[in-house]
Formats: structure tokens, C-alpha cells, sequence
């Protein structure tokens, strides 16, 4: 009996990488997978490959990700799982060179679509009584990032937006989280890349070792939470630092527990 068997999920950017292995998971796992991408060949291969359905859409259009989730709920009789996986890289290091349309086309699927996707995931659990939101942040998404600065500011507004929404989603029952990883081996990392970490005997992490994380994300109940992956090590929350709260006379105030980071 696998741990998701009878479930519904929904995954964004399956057609490779992370998506791909976690729609394997998932479906290993025993639940009905709706498989999101732009690419039609690889979406299509993967989903006829576990079952279960492939869906066309664009993550950075608001339009074509609350048709998806609807063709998603139609197929399979409704949602408990979301997890919004799509996301690019530009490796542009220098903001002073940074052209609008690069800048755009990286935020609409890396900001836009995580934000889009949560809020149809929302109507879609909400109708369900209760399920589990994942996004794919990064290791990027709570340290900073040089070689990719731009990259680093969208992570940083997935990790932003789960952890924000995730209170006010737990008495709904819905749950929601970002999985973490360090550099994965993924067609986002260019070939010259993937030779030069090999070069310097750098580990890449399985993309299967994502999923597993994702899959226990899913499954554990926890939510507000961000579990950082890296090669050789079991995923683990990131603890986040209390923030100093202001000063009242002599007194030193926290902010109230409906508006803390923690």
C-alpha cells in the first residue's frame, strides 16, 4: 500500500528534473498524477510512462494554470496535492546588463507561476476539505547567489510567499512548504557546468533524492517549513532566526504571533 494511494496531485514543470522524478514518485506511491508543462513531447512521455495525465500550460499564465487545475480536477475527481515545481534559470551575474525581457520571462515562471499556482491550488484543496501545497524554492531561496542574483531574488519570493501563507491555510487543513535544494542534477545546469562540478569532484544531487523530500513533505503534516537538500545528507528544516522585536521603554516587545517570521 503506498502512501499516497487514491490521491490526487498536480505537478508543475513534470516533464524533467525534480517534476519528473516526483511524478514517478508519486505514482509509485500510488495517486493519480496530472502532469503541467509547456514542453508537449516530454510531458507526454512522462505521463503515458506512470499513468496519468498530461496537461499543457504555460506556469507564468494565470489563465492556462487555472484551466490545468481544473482539466486536473475533471480527470481525476478533484485535488489533494500541489506541487508547483516550474522554474528557469538565466545565469546572469551582472544586473547592470540585465536586459527587461530576460528579467521578465524569469520572474513570470519563477514568481508568477509559484504565485498563481498557490492560489488555484487553494480553491481547488479548499473544495477537497484539506491537502498539501509544495513549491520548489532553493538552497538560493535563504543564502545568497552571486553567479545568478536575479535567480536568488525569486527563490527568495517563493520561500517569502510559502511560509507567509501557510498559517492562514492551517485551519483549512491545507498544509504548504518549500523543498530547498543545492545544486541538482537537472537540465537547468548546462553540460559545461555538470562537467566543471565533475572537474572539481562537486556532488550533484539525484533529482530522486528531491522527490523523496517532497514526497515527505506531502506526507508528514509539518507546514511553514523549508527543508534545504543536499548531496549525502537527509533533508532538514532550515531554522530561521527570530527577528529582534522593537523596544518599549525598557521593555523589549515581539511582534504578535499572527504576524512573526517564525
Amino acid at each position: 500500500m503506498g502512501a499516497l494511494d487514491g490521491k490526487v496531485a498536480l505537478i508543475t514543470g513534470a516533464a524533467s528534473g525534480i517534476g519528473k522524478a516526483t511524478a514517478e514518485r508519486f505514482a509509485a506511491e500510488g495517486a493519480h498524477v496530472g502532469l503541467v508543462d509547456f514542453s508537449d513531447e516530454a510531458g507526454r512521455a512522462v505521463a503515458e510512462s506512470i499513468g496519468g495525465r498530461f496537461i499543457h500550460a504555460d506556469a507564468g499564465e494565470a489563465g492556462e494554470v487555472d484551466a490545468a487545475f481544473a482539466e486536473c480536477e475533471r480527470e481525476f475527481g478533484g485535488l489533494d496535492v500541489a506541487f508547483l515545481n516550474a522554474g528557469i534559470a538565466i545565469g546572469h551575474a551582472d544586473l547592470d546588463t540585465l536586459s527587461d525581457d530576460v528579467y521578465r520571462r524569469i520572474m513570470r515562471v519563477n514568481v508568477d507561476g509559484v504565485v498563481f499556482g498557490a492560489r488555484a491550488a487553494i480553491r481547488a484543496l479548499e473544495r477537497r476539505g484539506g491537502g498539501a501545497i509544495v513549491a520548489t524554492a532553493s538552497l538560493a531561496g535563504i543564502i545568497p547567489f552571486a553567479a545568478d542574483p536575479v535567480y536568488d531574488a525569486t527563490k527568495h519570493a517563493v520561500v517569502g510567499l510559502i511560509r507567509s501563507i501557510a498559517p492562514t491555510l492551517a485551519p483549512k487543513h491545507i498544509t504548504a512548504n518549500t523543498v530547498n535544494p543545492g545544486i541538482t542534477d537537472t537540465n537547468i545546469i548546462s553540460e559545461e557546468m555538470k562537467a566543471a562540478f565533475a572537474a572539481a569532484e562537486f556532488p550533484l544531487i539525484p533529482a530522486s533524492q528531491i522527490a523523496d523530500a517532497v514526497l515527505g513533505l506531502v506526507t508528514s503534516g509539518v507546514t511553514g517549513q523549508c527543508w534545504v537538500c543536499q548531496p549525502g545528507r537527509d533533508a532538514e528544516p532550515y531554522e530561521f532566526r527570530q527577528v529582534p522585536g522593537p523596544r518599549t521603554g525598557q521593555a523589549q516587545g515581539r511582534m504578535p504571533p499572527s504576524v512573526r517570521a517564525d
